[in-house]
């Protein structure tokens, strides 16, 4: 269906200046639109997930002010009428008389009807606004979301070129790679079951340039895990690592920031924790205020102490910033659930974070060899 004149116009707005579109929510929801503009507006909202989530932030905080000025009202009338009341009077002894209390009622029942329509309206705005942002539209959003989400997870795996084809073990370069980090010293690893999924081979890269080739020794498609082991005579064993898996929930508006490799050195990227639910409400993942690009999946997501708290695991395609990371206690989980004989090595998880109390710099300076590329080859 081709856009209308209207949903040029309104898409300029909005690239423009968000205050105009703050202005436009308000005029629809005044009435203050024709009935074209109106329609149009309709149409640009149902097109657009961006718009629809102003508009509904933008009604919710207009309803909390108009609920907060009859609030104020309502508590001055009833002050007024409190003020009129000889409380000190109301004794067991001398109860008013039925009389007064009706007295009372006539005299004030204006007041108390506002205050009884408010509660009602109260409940009612909480009703609507509820099934207004979890139902109106939003199953036909979400699944069409869904759909872009799991392609954006899909993309958030990259083309890496082999810069030495000795490394590799074909004379093809690596055909996806993304981002893993070390679990422990001896050359255990953690990504995205994303990104080795249906691999031939796997290598490892490290910051210095080095290059390892792994194995898997688990891998959990639901819950999009994978721990790799490197397997190379060449490697040998790391020091201890300055970070520790965190094994409770982190808190909302906690600050983050991850490590990864969406091209050929390594990234820092910082934000906060903006939902302890991920895409749907996921509860496996976090949702995470913080830009995140093709390769940073199976990167860790560590909070100011240095405590990995998740693992990037994708983004939302039409919402700048909105990223997702699996919460790291399913990181332990997946641990727990490698065979004992499928283990060459004891997998000592380190106990405490040596990134505490440090600047920024210092932390990714001392975790920065922890932190690998993945290549993988199909």
């Amino acid at each position: 269906m081709p856009a209308t004149v209207k949903e040029i116009v309104f898409s300029s707005i909005i690239m423009r200046n968000e205050i105009e579109l703050e202005a436009l929510i308000e005029d629809y929801l005044n009435g203050n639109l024709s009935k074209e503009d109106a329609q149009a507006f309709e149409e640009l909202r149902a097109n657009d997930p961006q718009v629809d989530h102003k508009f509904v932030a933008h009604k919710v905080f207009l309803d909390s002010l108009q609920h907060f000025s009859q609030d104020t009202k309502l508590k001055e009338q009833l002050n007024r009428i409190h003020a009129n009341i000889d409380v000190e009077s109301l004794t067991e002894q001398y109860r008013p008389h039925p009389s007064f209390i009706i007295k009372i009622w006539k005299k004030n029942k204006a007041a108390f009807a506002v205050a009884a329509s408010f509660l009602i309206l109260a409940f009612v705005s909480i009703y609507s606004i509820q099934h207004s942002t979890k139902q109106n539209g939003s199953y036909e959003m979400m699944r069409r979301e869904l759909v872009k989400i799991q392609n954006s997870q899909n993309r958030l795996i990259r083309n890496v070129n082999s810069r030495n084809k000795e490394e590799s073990p074909s004379v093809n370069p690596a055909q996806f790679g993304g981002t893993g980090f070390a679990l422990t010293a001896n050359g255990y690893l953690c990504t995205n079951y994303h990104v080795i999924d249906k691999a031939d081979s796997i290598y490892v890269q490290n910051s210095k340039g080095d290059s390892y080739k792994v194995k898997v020794v688990y891998q959990d498609q639901q819950y999009d895990i994978a721990i790799l082991k490197i397997v190379d005579s060449d490697f040998t064993q790391l020091a201890n690592l300055p970070y520790k898996l965190k094994k409770m929930s982190a808190g909302m508006g906690e600050h983050v920031y991850t490590l990864g490799y969406p091209k050929d050195d390594a990234v820092l990227g910082e934000g906060y924790l903006s939902s302890n639910t991920g895409f749907g409400g996921d509860s496996l993942s976090y949702q995470v205020e913080i830009r995140v690009n093709p390769g940073n999946s199976g990167g860790p997501l560590l909070d100011n102490q240095g405590n990995i708290i998740g693992i990037i695991s994708a983004k939302e395609s039409q919402v700048d910033g909105a990223a997702y990371a699996i919460k790291s206690k399913y990181i332990l989980e997946a641990l727990r659930a490698i065979p004992q004989d499928s283990l060459e090595n004891n997998v000592a998880l380190n106990k405490k974070s040596s990134l505490q109390g440090l600047i920024r710099t210092k932390q990714i300076e001392k975790m920065q060899d922890y932190v690998f590329m993945i290549k993988v080859y199909n």
